[in-house]
C-alpha cells in the first residue's frame, strides 16, 4: 500500500507537505537559537494561516519589520505548505487510502463548503479558481479552491496553476496595501488588530467552549 500511495500525485503531495515542514522546523530551530524574536514571528504566521489569517501573517511579518521578499515568500511558503497537506488527505480520504474518522469528518466538512461554491467557479475552470483563491472574502483561499478544482475535476497541473498563481497574487496585492498605509499613514498596528478580531471572531464559541470545559474539568478535581 506504502508504495502503491507513492506512485499517486497525492502521496507525493503529502510527502512534500512533510519535507516542506521539516525545513520550516529547521529554520524556526535556527532561529529559536540565534534570533528569538525572529522565531516567534514565523510560528506566529504560521498560526495565522492555519486558522485561515492570510492578512493576518502579512501583517505581522510588516510589523516585525520583515522586508519584501522575505515577506512573500514565507508566507507563500506557508500557504503552499498547509495546501500540500490538506489538498493530498482530501484526496485519499475521498479515495480510502486514508481512513481516520477525526480527517474524514474535517475533509466531509470542507466538501460540503466547497459544494456550496462550486456552482458560481465550474463555469469559469481555470480563471474561476484563481479568481476565487486571490479573493480576500471569507472562505475563499488555496485550500478551498484546490478543493474545489479537484471536485470540478481540473487536471492537477490546471488546478494547482490556478491555486498557487492566485494565492501568490493574493499576499503581493496584501503586502503592498499594508505597506502602503504603514508607510503614509503608519495605520498598520490598527489593521492588524482588526484582521485578528475578524480571523478569530469563527473561533469564539469553540474558544469558550474550551475554557468552560477546562474550568468544569478543574472544579472536578478540586472537589
Amino acid at each position: 500500500m506504502r508504495h502503491t500511495l507513492l506512485n499517486t500525485i497525492e502521496g507525493r503531495l503529502l510527502l512534500s507537505g512533510f519535507f516542506l515542514s521539516f525545513l520550516l522546523m529547521a529554520v524556526i530551530g535556527f532561529y529559536g537559537i540565534t534570533e528569538i524574536q525572529i522565531a516567534k514571528t514565523l510560528v506566529l504566521v504560521f498560526i495565522a494561516h492555519t486558522v485561515g489569517g492570510r492578512a493576518a501573517g502579512i501583517g505581522l511579518c510588516i510589523y516585525n519589520g520583515f522586508g519584501t521578499f522575505p515577506t512573500i515568500f514565507y508566507n507563500f511558503y506557508i500557504e503552499v505548505l498547509i495546501v500540500c497537506f490538506t489538498y493530498a488527505a482530501f484526496v485519499l480520504s475521498t479515495t480510502n487510502y486514508l481512513r481516520n474518522e477525526w480527517l474524514i469528518k474535517f475533509m466531509a466538512r470542507l466538501h460540503g463548503k466547497a459544494l456550496e461554491k462550486k456552482e458560481k467557479i465550474e463555469p469559469f475552470g481555470w480563471i474561476g479558481i484563481f479568481l476565487f483563491v486571490m479573493a480576500p472574502l471569507p472562505v475563499t483561499g488555496p485550500v478551498m479552491g484546490s478543493i474545489i478544482g479537484y471536485i470540478i475535476r481540473l487536471s492537477f497541473l490546471k488546478n494547482f496553476t490556478a491555486t498557487l498563481m492566485g494565492t501568490l497574487s493574493a499576499i503581493i496585492i496584501w503586502f503592498y496595501c499594508f505597506d502602503f498605509l504603514e508607510q503614509r499613514y503608519h495605520m498598520i498596528q490598527y489593521l492588524f488588530a482588526a484582521i485578528v478580531i475578524i480571523v478569530l471572531i469563527p473561533y469564539l464559541k469553540k474558544i469558550k467552549k474550551f475554557i468552560t470545559d477546562n474550568k468544569d474539568k478543574k472544579n472536578k478535581i478540586n472537589r
